[in-house]
């Protein structure tokens, strides 16, 4: 049972992997500003995942509740890619909030690197956001907006 197990987790890494290269190619393009928001928009996301009782089931339906894994993720990539482009950042910031509770405390090696992945561009969007207040007070505090 434990190989089957191990082997459900290996496919699962590889999976969020393969989505995480596309989600991150999403990311890079946008502007600061936009990146400050899709950073407001995972927080939240992240806040009401860890609302439920099971964070990583996140946005799935109750009787899917059963499968190896939720359909955030797969709900966030399919939205990500959509032609609308607040759609498409929701569908990001759904994707980062739930790969984030799935790969948080996993006790699988395979997934650690992905959450090591997942707290790296978290960390760029915080500090996307910070920057962008940093500005806007800076700006305020010059005669500019005077």
């Amino acid at each position: 049972m434990q190989i089957v197990t191990r082997l459900i987790a290996i496919t699962r890494a590889r999976q969020l992997q393969r989505q995480f290269q596309q989600i991150e190619r999403s990311i890079s393009p946008l502007p600061a500003r936009v990146r400050s928001r899709l950073g407001l928009m995972t927080l939240r996301e992240i806040g009401q995942a860890s609302k439920c009782e099971f964070p990583h089931l996140y946005s799935t339906a109750p009787e899917h509740r059963y499968m190896p894994w939720g359909q955030g993720t797969e709900i966030g990539f399919a939205r990500s890619k959509s032609d609308n482009p607040e759609v498409a950042l929701r569908g990001i910031a759904l994707w980062l909030a739930v790969a984030y509770h799935e790969t948080k405390d996993s006790q699988y090696a395979s997934l650690q690197p992905q959450h090591r992945q997942l707290l790296r561009v978290l960390r760029e969007l915080r500090d996307a956001g910070s920057e962008q207040a940093d500005a806007t007070a800076e700006w305020m505090r010059s005669g500019a907006a005077a």
